[in-house]
């Protein structure tokens, strides 16, 4: 006569083990079927399980360094003989494991909750340097965070009002809050994009702009930039010249750093401008190459802050 049992059981992470067994006269035979115990695993976490073979082609592990995240497992699968897997180093377990010392077939899984350097030995063959490590990485990543506007080394004329512009990207969590800062100063504090405030009225000094971005996860991402505010001074043509039928020069006196536009006029009416430049030394040299022999009239002019 055959009879089937049928059991199923489960656990407090809601796996379940589907177990059939056959009776006969002769013999017993136990079926476990494993599907739905899997299913859980899936639905219950995305976390990933490392190999590391034990004693494969010597007194190894192999690989000896595995990289993984937190709560990833690794299973050491055992290949040789007379091995274990102990937390610590030369012969001095630290106690977050121990396999205990087994041969082939044989697996132990540890799983890694917490981010860092995990060094391990087998207890049999330590001096034999069978030693390893695993490398746990947060996987809770923080936001980044770029200044995008002014650019470092910008340089401004006093009084300056000046946009800070912040290109925000999440990390593990959503960005809540950003904050801007001139100098150590609040600016201003926002809770949602685009990301931007005006630091107004800026006199003349060195100014450190400051964004500071903070997530869900109280991790933060910060990036600074350095920009000038200085007094101009006033703009002064000299130093005009002819060089050729074709060409009228002159300099002029500039700023580095603040832009410049130079313009020329038949009728001091109507002006074109000849030149748009951000000044690079003082003075300017300007050369009009398609100068006539025509009456002209030039001027430059200091163009505003971007």
């Amino acid at each position: 006569m055959t009879r089937f049992v049928l059991k199923i059981s489960g656990n407090k992470n809601g796996a379940r083990l589907l177990l059939i067994t056959m009776k006969t006269s002769a013999q017993t035979v136990i079926i476990i079927a494993v599907v739905l115990f899997s299913a859980a695993i899936v639905q219950k976490s995305s976390a990933a399980t490392t190999n590391v073979l034990v004693g494969m082609g010597g007194d190894i592990f192999t690989p000896a360094t595995v990289s993984i995240n937190v709560n990833d497992s690794i299973i050491w699968n055992w290949q040789g003989f007379s091995h274990s897997t102990t937390s610590g180093t030369n012969n001095h377990p630290s106690g977050l494991w121990d396999s205990g010392v087994f041969s082939t077939p044989h697996f132990f899984t540890n799983t890694f909750t917490n981010a860092g350097t995990f060094s391990y030995y087998c207890s049999i063959h330590y001096f034999l340097n069978m030693t390893g490590q695993v490398l746990v990485a947060s996987s809770t990543l923080p936001p980044t965070l770029a200044i995008t506007n002014p650019l470092n080394g910008a340089v401004f004329a006093a009084p300056a009002n000046v946009t800070i512009q912040a290109g925000v990207t999440n990390g593990s969590s959503a960005v809540t809050n950003v904050q801007f800062l001139a100098n150590n100063t609040l600016l201003a504090s926002e809770s949602s994009g685009p990301f931007s405030t005006v630091a107004n009225d800026l006199a003349a000094g060195d100014y450190t702009l400051s964004a500071i971005a903070r997530d869900n996860n109280g991790l933060a991402a910060t990036n600074s930039v350095g920009i000038s505010v200085i007094t101009p001074m006033s703009v002064v043509l000299t130093n005009d010249s002819i060089p050729s039928a074709n060409n009228f020069q002159f300099s002029y006196s500039a700023d580095v750093g603040l832009n410049y536009v130079v313009q020329r006029s038949e009728d001091l009416l109507t002006w074109n401008a000849l030149a748009t430049n951000k000044a690079t030394s003082n003075p300017v040299l300007f050369d009009d190459s398609n100068a006539t022999n025509s009456l002209d009239f030039y001027r430059v002019g200091r163009l505003p802050n971007p």
